[in-house]
């Protein structure tokens, strides 16, 4: 099966708004935010595994 590796319209557009609002974030906000960021992104996974597990 091959894996998409680009992202949809939809996505470029999300990531331009992300990336305009975190311009004008201080170090220590952008550091909080990429910690969440990746926290939610380990709970993605977590969350994955289990559903592939129970299939």
């Amino acid at each position: 099966m091959d894996m998409p590796t680009s992202l949809t319209l939809e996505q470029q557009f999300k990531l331009q708004v992300l990336r305009d609002q975190v311009q004008n974030l201080s170090r220590q906000q952008a550091q909080e935010y990429l910690l969440e960021v990746l926290r939610q992104n380990m709970v993605k996974d977590n969350l994955f595994r289990y559903m592939a597990k129970k299939l």
